[in-house]
């Protein structure tokens, strides 16, 4: 959009947003992340986006082509959140406290919610797995930064003799954020965090036996 002050030309026609553009496309993504995550993807439309984010039409076209392009920018926000909001503690669980206090801060986060919304990397997940290759990718990528961690702190157990040395700390930590997206759903659907506690519960116990 010329003459908006949001993005300036670079050498071969590409452009890079000033702080003022940032700002806008950010507000765009953090409004449709909030809608995305109270009524879904399907429900989303853009004007809605629009509405909320305060901007125009030809505004929220300058960032984002469609709403597939707008939708894989909400996945890397929601991304991002889920990680930020369980940190330190993510980049930290390799210790058997420190999976306890994890599970005591997800199951903290579901009751400030009241258990509503489940996960917001898992809901787009179920809506658009199957139909959008694209998403699927990234939310898949979304999901391996998520296990990522978990699998750095078991095998950082491992290493230390927590653990016995022949313990599948990768299949441990898949089953642990298995654990975690079922326990989300179940809360989400029942109201109560009775499911995320057990299940978490029943995988830290299961990793408990293969300490030495």
């Amino acid at each position: 959009m010329e003459g908006s002050g949001e993005a300036t030309p670079t050498t071969g026609g590409a452009r890079t947003l000033t702080a003022k553009g940032r700002a806008t496309r950010a507000r765009i993504v953090a409004a449709a992340s909030e809608l995305v995550f109270a009524h879904g993807v399907a429900r989303t439309g853009i004007d809605d986006v629009r509405r909320a984010a305060g901007v125009s039409a030809s505004q929220l076209y300058h960032y984002f082509s469609d709403k597939d392009d707008l939708v894989r920018a909400v996945i890397a926000h929601q991304t991002d959140g889920v990680l930020d909001a369980q940190q330190p503690l993510l980049d930290h669980l390799d210790s058997f406290a420190a999976l306890e206090q994890w599970r005591d801060m997800l199951v903290g986060l579901q009751e400030q919610r009241h258990c509503a919304g489940g996960c917001p990397i898992g809901s787009i997940a179920a809506e658009l797995a199957d139909d959008d290759p694209g998403a699927r990718e990234d939310l898949a990528a979304g999901f391996e930064r998520w296990e990522a961690p978990i699998r750095a702190g078991l095998a950082r157990m491992r290493e230390r003799g927590d653990l016995r040395a022949d313990t599948d700390t990768d299949g441990l930590a898949l089953a642990l954020l298995a654990a975690l997206q079922g326990g989300l759903l179940l809360t989400q659907t029942r109201r109560s965090t009775e499911p995320l506690r057990t299940g978490l519960d029943a995988m830290i116990a299961h990793i408990r036996a293969h300490s030495i």
